[in-house]
């Protein structure tokens, strides 16, 4: 029993002195400041609060739901689900407002870089604003060099992008 004490008293004064030092050496370096990159109002969702995204490929172009998804997220909105369309063949992008926030439809509308926006209420949805993708829409983001490169069937890395 005194040999169960006298451990958990060691165990105890070691991890006081590892609190203890840790914080002392944390303040002697601080950590580095992270850059706030501001995008131009228009083009996110501040001011509107949680505006809940669908995004649909209606363009049929392989990864572009997915593309626009990471887009619109890095610009404030809340895409809830992304995916195919019912039909292929779409030339042009449509934000369809579900809910009567024509505000929210027009900003996710801005972001795209699409001016065709319409009203279709759907309550059943638990979203606010559908995007059907054309196959004419294209991320203004840089593409990187390894995109481009065919990846075997075997290699694991083609899930991880």
């Amino acid at each position: 029993m005194g040999q169960r004490l006298g451990g958990l008293i060691a165990v105890g004064v070691v991890l006081a002195a590892g609190i203890f030092i840790g914080s002392a050496v944390s303040q002697w370096s601080p950590l580095p400041r992270q850059e706030i990159v501001q995008l131009p109002r228009n083009y996110t969702a501040a001011g509107l609060g949680r505006v809940r995204v669908e995004v649909l490929n209606a363009g049929g172009m392989r990864d572009m739901a997915r593309l626009a998804t990471d887009y619109l997220r890095d610009r404030g909105f809340d895409v809830v689900y992304f995916g195919n369309a019912e039909d292929f063949g779409q030339d042009s992008t449509i934000v369809l407002d579900r809910i009567g926030r024509p505000e929210a439809a027009a900003a996710v509308g801005r972001a795209l870089g699409t001016d065709w926006v319409e009203s279709k209420p759907d309550t059943s949805r638990y979203l606010d604003v559908t995007v059907l993708l054309g196959s004419g829409w294209s991320p203004d983001v840089p593409v990187k060099e390894s995109e481009g490169e065919e990846v075997p069937w075997w290699d694991i890395r083609r899930f991880l992008r």
